[in-house]
């Protein structure tokens, strides 16, 4: 699993100029399911995640995670993370899962991060999204559970 997670002041998620969620103050997540990502996956991935220092505590150095400050996680899949651009100018999506498997650990990982006490925003599996955010620092960090995903 990869995904890129943003510290923000609010964002949200869109389909066809309907909001689909909206949150202030928390964390953007473009989450990615590998082919060879699985339930040990999402086990790692979340806990990890629930755990990531995103926010500044009183000494101002990053300490705080989403559960310590009680703030939400606007998460959206993105296939795309996987894209590998070692050949010629057209990303190949090799690497990714096949849609009906990572739709199902797209959704196993949204449960098993509500149940580590993270409130879970959602994007809509396989529809084009618009996601509108106000980044916050900007802090932007990468959180990679590689499960032999490498290229074919």
């Amino acid at each position: 699993m990869k995904s890129v997670i943003q510290r923000v002041t609010q964002a949200r998620v869109s389909v066809n100029d309907q909001i689909l969620g909206t949150i202030g103050r928390g964390a953007l997540v473009f989450l990615s399911v590998g082919r060879n990502d699985s339930h040990e996956s999402v086990r790692r991935w979340a806990t990890q995640f629930a755990r990531l220092a995103l926010f500044a505590g009183k000494e101002g150095r990053i300490t705080w995670s989403l559960k310590d400050e009680g703030l939400p996680a606007l998460i959206v899949s993105q296939f795309t993370l996987h894209a590998s651009l070692t050949k010629g100018k057209r990303p190949s999506f090799s690497r990714a899962a096949p849609p009906d498997r990572a739709r199902n650990i797209y959704e196993e990982t949204l449960r098993a991060v509500k149940a580590l006490g993270i409130r879970v925003v959602r994007g809509r599996f396989g529809a084009h999204m618009t996601i509108e955010l106000t980044h916050d620092g900007p802090v932007t960090l990468l959180l990679d559970i590689d499960e032999g995903n490498e290229d074919v």
